[in-house]
């Protein structure tokens, strides 16, 4: 799913970072790995944080607030979104020593229409390679499933739909699929942290920007 992630920014990135005279040639792969690296790490360390109900919540409104077809626009709205573009910023203009003008533009623009385009892939019922199912897996373990109480996995595609609030509605929405919400939030959560501690106890410090690189063709 990263790999997919990565062609994803790649496609969006043709124009924002590779015929952008503002970005060196030579760091156009690694602003784009760096790009995934933070959508991703930005998705994973809002699971690790218990935030998996803000992770739905995005996927089923996306960039609504958005004018006309701006989807992508509306998440710029997002405190989430607000964050990565932060980041992205920050390792722009720390690591590529790009300007702060220049920094802003490309997150501003590459980070939000990313995630409009992971959004829209989710919700494309032909589109089997990218599902919610499938990215929470990448960013926690690996496994495409949480396991339920009772057995089976948990499909977060059929969540996308039938969530309907925060927090003080967590025991409807359970009557209402089947499920303990807060028993799910809790298992994504452990299993997002234990793949931080993972990756952070695997050596070379690189994480999934290491990981994200070795794409790189």
């Amino acid at each position: 799913m990263l790999e997919q992630l990565f062609d994803l920014v790649k496609g969006f990135g043709q124009k924002t970072v590779v015929e952008n005279p503002e970005v060196p040639n030579e760091h156009n792969d690694d602003v784009m790995a760096e790009a995934t690296n933070t959508v991703a790490s930005g998705l994973r360390n809002v699971l690790a944080g218990g935030g998996l109900e803000n992770i739905i919540s995005l996927f089923q409104n996306g960039g609504q607030s958005g004018s006309g077809n701006n989807s992508a626009g509306g998440l710029l709205k997002n405190p989430m979104v607000s964050m990565m573009i932060g980041h992205l910023i920050s390792k722009l203009t720390s690591k590529y020593k790009m300007s702060t003008a220049s920094a802003s533009n490309v997150a501003n623009n590459l980070v939000p229409n990313v995630l409009d385009g992971l959004i829209k892939k989710t919700r494309d019922p032909n589109n089997s390679d990218f599902t919610l199912d499938k990215l929470i897996g990448s960013l926690t373990g690996g496994g495409d499933n949480i396991p339920q109480q009772g057995g089976g996995g948990f499909n977060f595609q059929d969540l996308i739909s039938n969530f309907t609030g925060g927090g003080n509605n967590n025991s409807a929405n359970s009557g209402s699929v089947g499920f303990d919400l807060q028993d799910i939030i809790s298992k994504v959560t452990d299993r997002a942290r234990n793949n931080i501690g993972n990756q952070s106890q695997s050596g070379g410090g690189g994480g999934l920007f290491d990981l994200i690189k070795g794409f790189i063709k």
